[in-house]
């Protein structure tokens, strides 16, 4: 198995030399590590593209989704995954929708990162178990062209729920929720919020 390159782009000194020397101990990568967005953002036009970038939400120079985007360009022909405590699950769609490929959480033990890097140098997506959990293992054909969220927003309107309390069970604003709906009717091709809960209905499992 070829050699991987790795970047850690993370302003924690503890936690990145203890990634630097867990990944490399495996032998199969080669890691590389930057303290800032900026340190990280000009490692990977410099000496990239980079298999996996691991970007830290939380660092210095981060500014959000639009950070994100710029990694992902930067490191242009790899994959950019993020790291953290906890992000909103709207961020990570919209990450994951902007290029980047996945999100480990922090507080997961370090073999799920080893993982995550072999699901993602495979060319999938990793999310943790947790943001499926209240989700069939597997969509059905019909709905597996819905990101997670949509899927959510559709299943909650299966059940019943307006916007307003869909909103506040997600913690999303209910203008969110009114886009994620829109495009749920979009994609089933729904003539309104009641056909796609009829479509919706006929698929989830109770």
């Amino acid at each position: 198995m070829p050699v991987r390159s790795v970047l850690i782009a993370d302003d924690h000194l503890l936690v990145r030399d203890t990634l630097v020397h867990y990944l490399q101990a495996g032998g199969d990568l080669r890691v590389d590590a930057a303290g800032s967005f900026a340190e990280a953002l000009d490692r990977a036009r410099t000496q990239g593209p980079y298999d996996v970038v691991l970007l830290d939400v939380v660092m210095p120079g981060m500014s959000g989704l639009e950070s994100i985007q710029h990694m992902v360009a930067a490191n242009d022909g790899g994959a950019v995954v993020l790291i953290s405590g906890q992000l909103p699950h709207g961020l990570i769609d919209a990450a994951v929708r902007a290029g980047a490929r996945g999100f480990v959480p922090k507080h997961l033990p370090a073999s799920t990162l080893r993982h995550a890097l072999r699901q993602v140098i495979a060319g999938r997506v990793y999310l943790p178990p947790e943001m499926h959990a209240d989700l069939p293992r597997a969509l059905p054909p019909a709905l597996a062209h819905l990101t997670p969220q949509e899927a959510r927003v559709l299943r909650h309107l299966c059940e019943g729920r307006s916007n307003k309390e869909i909103a506040r069970a997600m913690d999303l604003t209910e203008v969110t929720i009114k886009t994620h709906m829109r495009a749920v009717c979009t994609k089933l091709e729904a003539r309104n919020r009641t056909h796609a809960a009829l479509i919706g209905s006929t698929h989830f499992k109770a």
